[in-house]
């Protein structure tokens, strides 16, 4: 029931800071209207009263009513002390009151507020609520509460509930808003209630914090027992003479001694382990130390595989191995007889040389790098060259590393620091001559932590990797002999001073024939014995069918991928129990894998006019490239499509360029392309093209639209063209005619400068297409375009009556 009677009094707004009844405390105010109220109220009426309402928004510096909670507390000031405009005040509550208007703002508030009397029962439970109260407080003291011991005398020797109740709010954590909600319970068995329930949350915590503390002390306390014993133990040991070394420092000493170290490493490692014995179980760099000393030990400094393998054997386990790739087979043998004759040379003779004449004797080993499209064996035939050395294999992708610390280590001082990934790796094949395969090196990028790439100049080259330094062992190690081998699918992202160190051995893309003898020997059995079957063959003709209707790659995993297709099919056909044939024939083959997914012939059907077929090299082997020119009304402009780079462009440049330069000889009107755009296309538009070696099928394909003579669609062609119509060196000439092969042309115009480029083509590709090499364009044009004889017997170009082509030059004429 609320107290009608008002009283008008200097009234203060707080931030952040609720006043309960009953409770004696500090206020210290700053705010203009807060210290003039504060004297208005010191000097009045001998109560000294003063009403202090809390803010909603402790932002606001000058509140309104409408601004404070309304219910508030009724202050007598005790004392007050003025210092530099603040205004300290020692003040006890008095009651709850409500604020019913503010009757004047300056030059402090002044507002109407009325008593709100306590709504007490003395019921058992208000009397239960209370003892529970006043004992949950005293336990809240025990764990740590910061609690004025005077006022839990005064609590303990019995108050009223509604004091009890305001006395223990003042004294919680508790945010403002919680606060004001107490002070707003009229009702004091509810504000009983409340004040236990958050009282008892804050008797967890205090609980949790206790007990915490109580573990850290007890582990504190064991750790420094046991470090005041192990040193008085050491103490009374040595002068009894009879201190003995810690388990862990002489099972390091045995390690150092049967590692076999180095003399300087192993001064490093007896330094370390000096230290680390000196210092106090407890320290953390203990650990570092530890964990640097394990790696030293574990390192195989002395340990080598012996190299007996004859070079006999090594041929025949490579030829098991692998079919093709004779350049490859014949580089590792020649490796292999190198090595012999140099462990036959340094062997100890009666006259002993020193160390300045056996230095220039030993030739470092070259650091070889495999170069090709995906799928064609690079990585396989980096097992198979150690299983022919007789040495441990060693692989580690470097695919997508970007932190130069994976190559050369941490400084071991970083919490959680390793060696890099040579090391590592050298570690877990236990012999300091593995062959080591740093797979798609390639693919190494960079970024703000270092270039892993520059990390590898000193580790594969041989004339600094004898002494190797790893960031984490902070000592040489010898890496000369390590067999490394490098592998990637291109050489142009590989830094050149990086790839100055590497003896590049590049893998071409597959022939036909050579596919259907892998897959045969090969990836067959293999195939049959991963999918648990047996007796299972393949016959000739579905093998071939795999190969040239459902496989388009230079390399053959997705041949294997057909094969392993057909496999799980019979095998899920056996274990459901049906009767399954020994032999996997074309139909069979083409019942399991669906539709042909390519056609067995790429070329065109038809002779076209505008239209050259032009070879391609890519990373994934060589590719058939078809340019096509259309001409339209317009004027002069030329049209390039296809999703092409901008040395492509240039290229078709170069050729409209030629063809407007040699209208004449062309037989072409002088200004043919002032009224006509020309539209040239290279199809599969979504597939990136670059590279300047289709200019020769660029000239090729616009003078056959210009001159409405058919190109022949059995040619294939690539080369780099001039404005003088030259033809420039290309590369990849294996790739792109095996894919010329493969899609069935007969003809395949190269540069003249490209003919020692053969030697790489495998014989049956030779014998099946006709090489024609030019130097220049005109060359190109007498065999790409279509020639019909003319009345007189003679060839003609196929121009209509009113063209005339000038045979004075060499461009077209036969």
């Amino acid at each position: 029931m609320e107290n009608k009677s008002e009283k008008i009094i200097p009234t203060v707004a707080l931030r952040d800071s609720v006043v309960f009844p009953y409770t004696e405390f500090p206020l210290t105010f700053g705010r203009r209207r807060s210290n003039n109220a504060i004297k208005a109220a010191f000097s009045g009426s001998s109560q000294r009263l003063l009403a202090v309402f809390t803010q909603k928004d402790p932002r606001i510096a000058e509140p309104n009513q409408e601004d404070l909670y309304q219910i508030g507390t009724l202050i007598t000031l005790e004392n007050i002390l003025e210092t530099d405009g603040t205004t300290i005040a020692i003040a006890r509550g008095l009651r709850r009151v409500k604020l019913e208007e503010i009757v004047q703002n300056e030059p402090f508030l002044l507002a109407k507020i009325s008593e709100i009397p306590e709504i007490i029962e003395e019921t058992p439970e208000v009397k239960a609520l209370s003892n529970h109260l006043i004992n949950e407080y005293r336990r809240a003291f025990n764990l740590g509460k910061s609690i004025d011991i005077m006022v839990l005398m005064r609590l303990s020797s019995g108050v009223s509930p509604a004091e009890l109740a305001d006395q223990i709010a003042s004294s919680l954590d508790l945010k403002t808003k919680e606060k004001q909600d107490l002070l707003e319970t009229i009702v004091v068995k509810d504000r009983l209630k409340k004040v236990n329930d958050y009282l008892s949350q804050e008797i967890k915590i205090l609980e949790l914090e206790h007990s915490i503390a109580t573990k850290t002390q007890e582990r504190f306390e064991k750790e420094m027992r046991e470090a005041v014993l192990r040193e008085r133990k050491r103490t009374i040991e040595k002068e009894l003479g009879e201190l003995k070394e810690d388990e862990e420092v002489a099972d390091l000493k045995q390690r150092i001694r049967q590692a076999n170290l180095p003399i300087e490493v192993k001064k490093k490692a007896e330094k370390e382990l000096s230290r680390f014995s000196q210092m106090p179980p407890m320290s953390p760099e203990r650990p570092y130390i530890e964990n640097w000393l394990d790696w030293i030990c574990s390192m195989p400094w002395n340990k080598t595989t012996p190299n007996n393998t004859s070079i006999t054997q090594a041929a025949k386990i490579l030829e098991e191995d692998h079919f093709g790739l004779k350049k490859v087979k014949e580089r590792v043998i020649e490796y292999l007889a190198v090595m012999k004759l140099k462990s036959k040379k340094q062997k100890p003779s009666k006259f002993k040389k020193n160390k300045e004449s056996q230095k220039k004797e030993d030739t470092s080993p070259s650091i070889l790098c495999f170069i090709g499209p995906p799928g064609v064996g690079k990585t396989s035939i980096g097992k198979s060259i150690a299983r022919a050395l007789g040495r441990k294999f060693i692989r580690v992708s470097l695919g997508g590393i970007r932190d130069e610390a994976e190559i050369r280590g941490h400084r071991r001082t970083y919490v959680g620091a390793m060696p890099g990934r040579i090391i590592q790796g050298i570690r877990n094949a236990g012999t300091k001559n593995p062959v080591f395969m740093l797979d798609e090196i390639d693919k190494i990028g960079s970024d703000f932590r270092g270039d892993p790439s520059a990390a590898l100049l000193e580790a594969l080259d041989p004339e600094q990797n004898k002494e190797f330094s790893d960031h984490y062992l902070e000592v040489p190690f010898d890496l000369s002999e390590v067999m490394f081998i490098c592998t990637g699918n291109i050489l142009d992202t590989i830094p050149p001073a990086l790839r100055d160190r590497l003896e590049i051995i590049t893998f071409p893309g597959y022939t036909e024939e050579e596919k259907f003898h892998i897959a045969k020997e090969f990836l067959w059995p293999k195939q049959v014995q991963a999918h648990g079957l047996e007796k299972i063959e393949i016959q000739d003709e579905a093998l071939y069918e795999i190969i040239r209707r459902y496989t388009r790659e230079a390399g053959v995993r997705e041949l294997e991928r057909m094969l392993a297709m057909i496999l799980r099919k019979v095998a899920k056909r056996k274990a459901e129990g049906k009767k399954i044939k020994e032999q996997v024939g074309l139909k069979e083959a083409r019942k399991f894998l669906g539709p042909p997914k390519y056609s067995s012939v790429l070329a065109e059907k038809k002779d076209e006019v505008g239209m050259a077929t032009g070879l391609a090299w890519t990373e994934a082997g060589g590719e058939i490239l078809f340019i096509e020119v259309a001409l339209m009304p317009g004027k002069g402009h030329l049209i390039l499509t296809g999703h092409l780079g901008e040395v492509m462009k240039e290229s078709a440049q170069a050729a409209f360029s030629y063809a407007r330069s040699h209208w004449k000889a062309l037989g072409l009107k002088e200004n043919f392309s002032k009224n006509l755009d020309i539209h040239i296309h290279v199809p599969e538009g979504a597939v990136p093209k670059d590279g300047p070696s289709a200019g020769v099928a660029m000239a090729v394909a616009l003078i056959s639209a210009l001159s409405k003579i058919p190109t022949r669609r059995d040619v294939g062609m690539t080369g780099e063209i001039t404005l003088r119509g030259r033809v420039l060196e290309i590369g990849g000439v294996k790739e792109k005619v095996i894919a010329a092969h493969r899609a069935g042309l007969k003809t395949v115009i190269l540069p003249k400068e490209n003919k020692k480029d053969l030697e790489d083509v495998p014989q049956k590709v030779k014998k099946d297409i006709e090489f024609v090499f030019v130097s220049d364009l005109g060359e190109a044009l007498r065999v790409a375009l279509c020639h019909r004889k003319n009345n007189q017997g003679k060839e003609d170009l196929g121009l209509k009556k009113n063209q005339k082509a000038n045979f004075s030059q060499p461009l077209l004429a036969s």
